[in-house]
């Protein structure tokens, strides 16, 4: 269990105190890892995903305190904008039909969570970007109630000092400036959880580096922000910058920021990426828990390390190493870069492909890295960002000496074979990998991801109907597409 955070402002005490038990955690948490056996176990999967609330005009409805009142299940819990929802599912194992069990799961919950949205006048979508965002959804005004966002705004604008600068290249450039972290909450994600050994982490999370590039570029779905055409998948630049908590400086000077592909390849396991969050990054939320870890280490327990845990929940790299206490202590890989939406069947197809790929890459990736310098696989993350489907991007490739331009949708066919034998070996079903990889593979045929049908949907309906109306009619259009459970490579154009 978490710390509770039941208040919005700390002491400069408290932050110093908060720090010096921090290191003392990363200390437990090395000592814990070199433990015999020490988070061995069978491979999991879990998913979380972020929705939006609208009214029905399509309009965010800031409502999700009131939404979950009128559900029973604890699944679901609020997120930082009030207009945001999140659904954490149950862990799965990886071998058999992980994709399909939680597919069901998600999909119950969502006719769930439907049902109690429609009880305040309310619907569901889940989308990267809601396109009919306007720039007064994005205020202070919009923030859920709660300890734990008040008190994130407050200290990352203390640490900044300024304003948030927004600056996103696209058809329509955008440019703003903002006083709060309210524009995060245009993001929402679907995040896959992957239980890994501590023995062999830093194998698979180099891995899911890799992996996540194609993976992303094929599952875009974030094209528009308060009516801009932006990047495919525009969550990628907007939450670095929405949470920025780095002063302006001299551009030759460039401080780490805490939303980031990383900064270099793993090489020690998990324990150092909790350090570098520990090293690099000033604490947000300096709560103080009363376990002794190193006692508990002492008994043969396994410490919860709740000071560090929330700390590194506060450090926000698209994967995320996670340390859980729970089932014996284990690490685990957050991937945090796929968005939402736009269909269960998308994102389920989406998880397989990027954990297939990671499974697929770990055995030879120590091969691979020697020659793929990490500045150009974080240069291919930002360009699949960027340009989705139709990106050329560096890639480590066993036919040339170093990496080269590769097309992002050939990539991503030659590496649906990989991705199954990973599954595959892992212990996935051959027909339950096939089923979900099938679905991928025919989305990357089409050139169809949800930002593509987005883009065309906009473009037609401008020629027809003002901005404001045009993007009205589009999320109509995709809620529509949504209901029928069709897969984004399926969909009719408007």
């Amino acid at each position: 269990m978490g710390l509770l955070i039941t208040r919005d402002d700390f002491t400069e005490d408290e932050y110093v105190r908060f720090s010096e038990r921090l290191s003392e955690q990363l200390d437990v948490l090395d000592t814990l890892t070199k433990r015999p056996g020490f988070g061995e176990g069978p491979a999991t999967v879990g998913a979380e995903v972020e929705l939006f609330l609208v009214d029905p005009a399509g309009l965010p409805l800031p409502a999700n305190r009131e939404v979950l009142a009128r559900t029973v299940d604890r699944r679901f819990t609020v997120e930082m904008d009030r207009f945001n929802l999140e659904f954490n599912a149950s862990p799965c194992p990886l071998a058999g039909r992980p994709f399909t069990t939680l597919a069901d799961e998600l999909t119950g919950a969502l006719v769930e969570i439907s049902r109690a949205a429609g009880e305040q006048g309310g619907r569901i979508v889940p989308i990267g970007i809601l396109p009919t965002l306007r720039r007064e959804d994005l205020t202070a005004a919009e923030l859920t109630d709660v300890p734990r966002y008040r008190a994130l705004g407050k200290r990352i604008r203390r640490l900044r000092g300024g304003p948030f600068h927004v600056r996103i290249h696209g058809e329509d450039p955008l440019a703003l400036d903002t006083d709060d972290v309210a524009m995060e909450g245009a993001n929402t994600s679907f995040q896959v959880h992957l239980r890994v050994p501590p023995a062999s982490f830093s194998k698979y999370y180099n891995a899911a580096q890799i992996a996540t590039i194609p993976a992303l570029a094929a599952s875009c779905n974030s094209p528009l922000l308060i009516g801009h055409r932006l990047w495919d998948e525009t969550r990628i630049a907007l939450f670095r910058q929405a949470v920025d908590d780095r002063l302006d400086a001299p551009a030759a000077f460039h401080p780490p920021s805490r939303v980031s592909f990383g900064y270099g390849w793993v090489r020690e396991g998990a324990a150092e990426l909790f350090a570098e969050s520990v090293r690099l990054h000033a604490p947000l939320l300096p709560v103080l828990g009363h376990e002794d870890p190193r006692r508990t280490l002492a008994a043969g327990g396994i410490p919860t390390l709740a000071e560090l845990r929330l700390h590194h929940g506060t450090v926000w790299r698209w994967n995320r190493a996670v340390y859980d206490p729970g089932c014996g202590g284990h690490f685990r890989i957050e991937y945090r870069a796929l968005p939402a939406g736009p269909t269960v069947v998308d994102m389920l197809a989406s998880a397989a492909f990027l954990l297939g790929t990671t499974l697929g890459l770990a055995p030879e990736v120590d091969r691979l890295l020697p020659a793929y310098p990490f500045e150009l696989a974080r240069h291919a993350f930002h360009r699949a960002a960027q340009h989705g489907l139709d990106a050329v991007v560096p890639f480590p490739c066993d036919e040339a000496p170093s990496p080269r331009g590769a097309p992002i949708a050939a990539l991503c066919e030659r590496l649906v074979p990989l991705a199954r034998r990973g599954l595959v070996d892992a212990g996935v079903l051959e027909s339950e990998a096939d089923r979900w990889l099938d679905v991928f593979a025919a989305r990357v045929r089409s050139g169809q991801t949800g930002a593509r049908w987005q883009r065309a949907a906009l473009e037609a309906l401008r020629a027809r109907h003002s901005l404001e109306e045009a993007l009205r009619r589009l999320l109509a259009h995709y809620e529509e597409r949504v209901a029928t459970g069709e897969p984004v490579h399926a969909w009719a154009p408007v």
